[in-house]
């Protein structure tokens, strides 16, 4: 057996990495001084200790849901976007443009409208770095790091030069018109103790849709076959009569356009408003949801819950303990992040070995026994 049982690679090594992603945590936390015990206490009390934490958690958790599906649509063709930054802030724009430019008469029909133009312009951005891979064979990590800071470079000066409300010195569009507003928790979910300040909205239930959409995409879908069979051997769908320039192209759409539509969580749900830098490193934690989901929507939902919790967790960390920078947060973060992703085969290669050794002493005790 060169594989393990799919509960240890689903649900075993992703929990080990974890620990060891914490345990480090708990190192970096006693060498400055603070106890790590009572560290991992506040946040998680911060994370999931009220419905104020909920609505924190969640909120960053819808955040990630869409770019870790983003990013989890183009593993499944072996491409890496990470892109998602890039992709999520252009998307951002194309829902500033329809909710400022249309006087929509209900947030339902202006909700359609927004997923709309978040995912086009989110694809739309994705579609020249595909575009190189499929046809020139630019390789797309370069190509999406690029389209990152040059989408950051527009924003700002679209939200400068063109979007900023005359008078104003803020950096920001004009807030949207209240037809367009989403229903916060409080509106859905008040009998569970939300209150007016809790971000969490109604997009949380659109990521979810998503990843429905996801699933039934890639495995329940002829596309969805040939983006797994692209992603497995390229030369062999070739050979089965699959189009590689056209799986590249779809692909990187449907992964930019997911990315994009992250924008209606902030953009829309939130800020009411296109604000800078509204992405805030969503798209890059997408690629540690992604890894850490094994390109899953079940998975990527559960990661997207770990990393929401790690963000709000984190800013109550810095309330209540205040020798724990904003910037040992982000370590704290970034181990995670490293453990899950990068170092992923550091717990994968002996938790293989074992499960091999495994097999082959119970074949060994069966060859051994006399037959009955």
């Amino acid at each position: 057996m060169d594989k393990m049982p799919k509960w240890a690679d689903v649900i075993l090594i992703p929990l080990i990495s974890v620990l060891l992603a914490l345990v480090v945590s708990g190192l970096v936390v006693a060498i400055i001084g603070e106890s790590p015990w009572q560290a991992m206490q506040v946040m998680v009390r911060g994370a999931f200790g009220s419905a104020y934490g909920w609505g924190y958690t969640l909120y960053y958790a819808t955040n990630f849901i869409f770019t870790g599906l983003a990013v989890a649509v183009a593993f499944h063709a072996r491409l890496f976007n990470i892109g998602g930054e890039g992709q999520a802030a252009i998307g951002g724009l194309g829902v500033a443009i329809i909710l400022l430019n249309v006087a929509w008469p209900h947030w339902t029909i202006a909700l359609i409208a927004a997923v709309i133009f978040s995912a086009a312009f989110g694809a739309a951005w994705a579609a020249v770095p595909a575009y190189l891979q499929a046809k020139r064979g630019s390789h797309i990590v370069i190509t999406t790091i690029m389209f990152n800071y040059i989408a950051s470079a527009l924003l700002v000066y679209l939200l400068v030069n063109v979007f900023r409300v005359e008078g104003s010195m803020a950096p920001e569009s004009a807030r949207f018109a209240a037809e367009t507003h989403l229903p916060a928790a409080a509106d859905f979910a008040g009998f569970l103790g939300f209150g007016g300040s809790a971000p969490l909205n109604f997009t949380f239930f659109i990521a979810l849709a998503a990843c429905v959409g996801v699933w039934l995409l890639i495995w329940r879908t002829r596309l969805g076959y040939e983006i797994r069979s692209f992603g497995h051997s390229e030369t062999a769908a070739v050979y089965a009569g699959i189009n590689p320039v056209k799986i590249t192209m779809i692909t990187m759409l449907i992964s930019g356009g997911l990315a994009g539509m992250m924008a209606i969580n902030v953009v829309m749900g939130e800020a009411e408003r296109l604000v800078l830098d509204f992405v805030e490193g969503a798209g890059f934690v997408g690629i540690a949801v992604a890894l850490m989901g094994r390109s899953h929507p079940v998975g990527v939902v559960l990661a997207a819950l770990l990393f929401g919790a790690l963000y709000q967790g984190g800013a109550e960390l810095q309330f209540e303990m205040p020798a724990i920078s904003r910037e040992m947060v982000v370590v704290i973060q970034a181990l995670v992040i490293l453990f899950t992703g990068a170092l992923d085969n550091m717990v994968r290669m002996p938790m293989q070995a074992f499960f091999l050794s495994l097999r082959r002493r119970r074949e060994a005790q069966a060859h051994n026994s006399p037959a009955e």
